[in-house]
């Protein structure tokens, strides 16, 4: 696959197009209609882009506009713009642009600051997206790019919504006078958009229940939810409820491998860093009930 540097492809479709004329200082700034001008002026570019032609996309820029790629490497003036415009599409033939606006901010009359994510899909490799910053600068009624900053495109996680769980993360083993039989782990998964857990439980070394939950942010219910798969086919998913600030309690359902249905809540406690319990109560099986287990006390391996 041809290389190709995004810093003069991420967010350059985002800046000039015609506006209307500016209202003088005393007046207030027509956020709408100034923002919708800089909309309209990232279509036009979009189209520019995907056309091949540099020189249109060059023209985006104010005379003496700057661009900055992740690595730090600056092109400025319209001219040298124009310039790597010309060999990327040399580079890349067939390249199209996509825009992702995150936030856009009219701060001045002349003045408005645009942050978001762009991708370029060639037709012979994958996407590349990178995160942009836009300065926009309003030059005799016409929204032109003055400056581009690029970073890295980082993907979206939930780790902050599942902040209250993050205490969990490691290894642990029960808590008791002659030896643990239960073992759990977690870890968050690559994207940190998930938190997996792997457990299990023996009984003279021999395992006897086990398998693994996935627990991630159910983003309709504005709740952590988990997915439970047992290692002998059963499965279960649990809505997480917190009930103060150390306490969850986990709405379960499930089936069992053998077809029937059980309901139970789950309810972990955080003690310390160290240490925290888990208990099934209210449990039914097939709508008959079952007696509340004892609270089992878990601490970390250190």
């Amino acid at each position: 696959m041809r290389s190709a540097r995004l810093w003069f492809i991420a967010p350059l479709a985002l800046a000039a197009g015609l506006s209307a004329r500016p209202a003088p200082a005393a007046e207030p700034i027509d956020n709408a209609k100034e923002e919708a001008a800089i909309q309209k002026s990232a279509e036009a570019f979009v189209e520019a882009f995907n056309s091949g032609d540099a020189k249109a996309v060059a023209a985006f820029w104010t005379p003496d506009g700057d661009m900055v790629d992740r690595e730090g490497h600056q092109v400025k003036g319209r001219k040298a713009i124009e310039a790597a415009y010309q060999k990327f599409f040399a580079d890349a033939k067939g390249a199209k642009l996509f825009i992702r606006i995150g936030s856009l901010r009219v701060a001045r009359p002349d003045l408005a600051l645009e942050d978001g994510e762009t991708e370029v899909v060639l037709p012979d490799g994958p996407p590349a997206a990178s995160r942009y910053t836009v300065v926009h600068v309003k030059q005799e009624g016409q929204w032109m790019i003055d400056s581009v900053r690029e970073a890295t495109a980082v993907p979206p996680n939930n780790a902050e919504r599942l902040e209250g769980l993050a205490y969990l993360i490691g290894d642990w083993t029960e808590d008791a006078e002659k030896g643990g039989n239960a073992k759990a782990s977690y870890v968050w998964n690559e994207s940190q958009n998930f938190i997996v857990n792997t457990f299990d439980v023996t009984m003279k070394d021999v395992p006897v229940a086990g398998g693994k939950q996935i627990i991630g942010w159910d983003a309709a219910a504005k709740k952590p939810r988990a997915w439970t798969f047992l290692f002998n086919g059963g499965f279960a998913e649990g809505v997480w409820t917190p009930d103060g600030d150390n306490k969850w309690k986990i709405a379960v359902t499930g089936t069992q491998r053998d077809g029937t249905k059980v309901v139970a809540t789950n309810v972990i406690t955080k003690m310390d860093d160290d240490h925290f319990t888990f208990q099934f109560i209210d449990r039914t099986v097939d709508g008959k009930p079952l007696a509340d287990d004892k609270p089992v006390k878990m601490k970390r391996v250190k």
